[in-house]
């Protein structure tokens, strides 16, 4: 069952990211990994600046997610994982079918260079990679990222 993440999900969904996450161990540069990936905090602010999570639950446990911000005139797609012990289930696709049957403005999704496996999945699913200088435009308009993660990430858009 999809459904929008509540307040009381915070728990479930922090945990969800920083085992997910755990595939980026040494694939991502090591000066742009952190333990946890995502501290409760940053969580909290992301949330704050508007990111908002659909939840995947199987069986009563929320075992994916997928957040969704709006900014200006695009949706972003923020911090989709699944835990380890679901992936492989579709659960990623049907979150993302979800979130792109909403979908009333341009989607983006940026990711790590290195992350093969997320660039092929937004690809099947119907996105294409920007070239390198309209990722860099478009992550320095939408994004608030440090310089080394531009240089290290790609923008796949629908």
């Amino acid at each position: 069952m999809i459904r929008e993440c509540l307040e009381d999900d915070f728990e479930a969904i922090y945990e969800i990211i920083n085992d997910a996450a755990q595939a980026y161990r040494g694939i991502i540069p090591s000066d742009r990994w952190h333990d946890p990936y995502m501290p409760r905090k940053e969580l909290l602010e992301e949330i704050s600046s508007g990111v908002v999570f659909l939840g995947y639950e199987k069986e009563g446990e929320l075992v994916g997610v997928m957040g969704t911000q709006d900014v200006q005139d695009v949706t972003l797609i923020r911090h989709a994982y699944v835990r380890t012990a679901h992936r492989s289930q579709g659960i990623g696709g049907e979150l993302l079918g979800q979130i792109m049957d909403g979908a009333t403005r341009p989607v983006l999704i940026g990711t790590w260079a290195a992350a093969f496996w997320a660039i092929r999945f937004y690809e099947r699913h119907g996105f294409t990679m920007v070239s390198p200088a309209e990722k860099e435009r478009l992550l320095r308009k939408y994004w608030s990222l440090p310089d080394r993660q531009i240089v290290t990430s790609v923008v796949l858009a629908a």
